[in-house]
């Protein structure tokens, strides 16, 4: 793939920085409190662990744009809840069946089938409560788009979609269209949401956000494909969840289909995408969305 530039010590510094803001808000906001150990469960699922990405490039989309910090931390978090309680729910024995998620037990090992069901259905309500506060802080359009766009990307016609095509593709020779179709759903769809939802917080004309939505979609698909790569190349302790668990199961990935090697130069082919329509946008703050596309592409190495 493409050589992707090395992370500046000022976008490490910002990532951290974010990455920190963002687990003090879900700590805030997914409260212990709720009924019968519930509230511990959730906690589980969505605190201590994972790259944060969802959230980091909504906040910066928002800078990008000029949008509010307040209105851009609750989509930042709210996305967040719903890849969390996505992640309960697929490693359950009913989808993928998996154990170790996280670096950690997945959360029906941790608490059982029935509370890990319930823990992603309260993640998911809590996503959408968070973007229609009741202190004013938030203007109704605001609110409404934000819940539109999330909404849209977690459904039918996007990630849910994109796992029951996935779980019908199991054993199946795919082609490489049929491949991307499927992960934009069920992978890019979230990812271009939470860019858009970042944009959503301020104001930009259709032309910019056509070109965001490019960005979104292409970063989302290079997530993908280097996710492959490293299913076969990481063990599970690098990657904090079961390596090699694709090929096991016989689904059809990137790597099985292209080859490795032709994997990692897709990866790079729509990572230079995914820069190029940023470059397009016109806007100025741009330099963090960029340093976040090669974030992606470094996990491939």
């Amino acid at each position: 793939m493409s050589a992707a530039r090395a992370e500046s010590p000022s976008f490490a510094a910002w990532r951290e920085s974010q990455q920190a803001a963002v687990e003090r808000a879900l700590s805030q906001w997914v409260s212990p409190d709720a009924p019968a150990g519930l509230g511990e469960a959730m906690r589980y699922a969505v605190l201590d662990g994972g790259k944060r990405l969802r959230p980091l490039l909504a906040l910066a989309t928002s800078v990008a744009v000029g949008g509010s910090p307040a209105a851009a931390m609750r989509a930042a978090c709210a996305v967040e809840l719903i890849h969390a309680y996505s992640l309960v729910h697929d490693d359950m024995p009913c989808m993928d069946n998996d154990v170790l998620r996280r670096g950690k037990p997945t959360v029906h090992v941790r608490f059982g089938e029935a509370q890990a069901l319930l823990a992603g259905d309260a993640l998911q309500a809590l996503a959408f409560e968070l973007l229609v506060p009741d202190d004013g802080s938030m203007a109704p359009d605001m609110a409404a788009s934000l819940c539109r766009l999330l909404a849209r990307s977690a459904g039918a016609s996007g990630m849910a979609g994109g796992q029951a095509v996935d779980l019908a593709s199991v054993g199946l020779a795919l082609d490489q269209a049929a491949l991307e179709a499927m992960h934009r759903l069920k992978t890019g769809a979230l990812l271009q949401a939470s860019v858009m939802m970042g944009a959503a917080t301020g104001q930009v004309s259709a032309a910019v956000l056509a070109q965001l939505a490019q960005y979104g979609a292409s970063l989302g698909l290079a997530f993908q494909v280097v996710d492959d790569i490293l299913d076969v190349t990481a063990d599970s302790a690098t990657l904090g969840k079961t390596a090699g668990k694709d090929a096991a199961c016989d689904k059809p990935t990137f790597v099985s289909l292209l080859g490795l090697e032709p994997a990692q130069a897709y990866a790079g082919q729509v990572l230079d995408q995914a820069h190029a329509a940023l470059a397009q946008t016109g806007l100025t703050q741009l330099d963090t969305l960029h340093a976040l596309a090669d974030w992606v592409g470094h996990r491939a190495h």
